[in-house]
């Protein structure tokens, strides 16, 4: 089964969302989602949200799923704002609560603060499945940029988030809390013994040197056979080496401490306090 995908590319965060629809219904899912937030007022804004809203509406989709392939670090997730306007249900991997219990602990939120992953519709385990309408996903846990990392099977498509990027610019980082570089190549493993045709739609592009333009879908056969990092049936051991080195040099992305406290719950905000006021905390010397 062939669905239809339809990309939707925020240069801010360089994130690429997705309305998944089913070949011959009306039926979808919306994966990672942009909530725009300028870091220097704190404001947020729904525009990037809102073209996916247009884009449902206009041509009279049903939002049956609003899936995160993880916890962002670098964008803030709209879930909320689009189950608001268009239903369906928020779903995450059910890893997401060693996440909450990680970052729980950094942002010091006390125990008012659930670490069950009750904020989320569905947590997804190895191995579950779900429908938009008649067509099924399947999901496979793929950790290591974070533990809850999940890809997205959707007929002849895997949505795979931050895991693999295009051939040409490799692999996500693994250097948060609970990332292994070891846990991301067998986790790439997993998605590489999916049938060469497979189509892959990553999470992010930032267009490696000597591109000129932004892309994010790519295939089985051309990430075994093209990607800089993993490709050509390299070692772990090689690639593990490579991965360590090249996270050791990169710095925090800029969004990151307001995205995980948003994200851990679902895209909501933190509590608002006695005169309905949201605040962020910044940890210092944390990560």
């Amino acid at each position: 089964m062939t669905p239809s995908v339809k990309a939707f590319f925020d240069p801010q965060t360089f994130t690429v969302s997705y309305v998944v629809q089913e070949p011959q219904g009306q039926a979808c899912a919306i994966i990672d989602s942009v909530l725009d937030f300028d870091h220097a007022s704190g404001r947020t804004d729904t525009s990037s949200a809102d073209q996916i809203v247009d884009y449902v509406t206009a041509q009279g989709l049903k939002v049956e799923w609003i899936l995160e392939s993880h916890v962002h670090a670098d964008h803030l997730s709209a879930a909320p704002y689009l189950q608001e306007k268009l239903g369906g249900q928020i779903g995450i991997g059910e890893n997401i609560v060693v996440v909450q219990d990680t970052f729980g602990k950094v942002f010091n939120e006390g125990t008012e603060f659930q670490r069950d992953g009750s904020q989320f519709d569905a947590l997804f385990a190895e191995g579950s499945s779900f429908h938009i309408g008649q067509m099924r996903g399947d999901v496979l846990h793929t950790p290591g940029h974070t533990p809850a990392c999940m890809t997205y099977v959707i007929g002849d498509a895997a949505f795979v988030g931050d895991t693999l990027f295009m051939p040409d610019f490799g692999t996500a980082r693994c250097d948060f809390p609970g990332g292994s570089s070891a846990d991301l190549y067998a986790s790439i493993q997993k998605i590489l013994s999916l049938p060469d045709e497979t189509r892959i739609f990553v999470g992010h592009d930032y267009k490696a040197p000597g591109r000129d333009e932004y892309a994010w879908e790519t295939t089985v056969g051309e990430q075994k056979a093209l990607n800089v990092h993993i490709g050509q049936g390299r070692s772990v051991e090689e690639f593990v080496e490579m991965r360590d080195a090249r996270d050791a040099t990169l710095a925090m992305p800029r969004l990151i401490l307001p995205s995980l406290q948003v994200n851990m719950r679902a895209g909501q905000m933190p509590p608002a306090d006695e005169q309905g006021d949201v605040f962020m905390k910044i940890p210092v010397n944390k990560l």
